[in-house]
């Protein structure tokens, strides 16, 4: 992938992320379900990791906070266009990664993703594409993939996810509905 990633920097004050991804809506599902907008309440920012499928998506969750999005393989090529692929997202002092994460293919490649923002230093990585819930630090980052509100796969339950910002830190929470 030779894309380059867009920048976007918000202040310090964001201090819970929501995490969404592979909503497919309405390919996949007619809406998005209730427990989602319930799990986002109170959330400062909302990520979506593409394969939305349908840009009003962004207008539904736009309703709890803001939201970045990235475009994933199942969106139509004028959202890809409009979202791009890689963004970079500056909050206070954390440094998150963002695509939909289809150029790895099934597997996460930890290194392989994360030399897409290379040289920048990175405390944490969102991605979606597998449906399939991933927490997990690797080489000081942060990987974290909320799984699929809508069409989980491999026994997990729809999920989404929250990061939380404290001073330089970030964690990860996933929530199953």
């Amino acid at each position: 992938m030779t894309e380059q990633y867009i920048t976007v920097e918000y202040d310090e004050t964001i201090k819970t992320i929501g995490v969404v991804s592979d909503t497919h809506v309405p390919s996949r599902a007619r809406f998005l379900p209730p427990e989602l907008f319930r799990a986002l309440d109170g959330a400062d920012l909302i990520l979506h990791c593409g394969d939305l499928v349908k840009a009003e998506i962004i207008v539904e969750l736009e309703a709890i906070a803001p939201v970045e999005a990235v475009g994933g393989n199942m969106d139509p090529p004028e959202l890809k266009n409009k979202l791009g692929r890689l963004k970079l997202l500056r909050i206070g002092e954390i440094t998150i990664g963002m695509l939909h994460g289809d150029v790895t293919g099934r597997q996460v490649l930890f290194k392989q993703v994360s030399s897409l923002f290379a040289p920048r230093k990175l405390q944490a990585i969102v991605f979606g594409h597998i449906h399939e819930p991933v927490n997990r630090e690797y080489d000081g980052i942060l990987f974290f993939n909320p799984g699929s509100a809508v069409d989980p796969r491999h026994g997990f339950s729809p999920s989404c996810g929250l990061l939380s910002i404290t001073g330089k830190k970030i964690s990860g929470r996933i929530i199953f509905f």
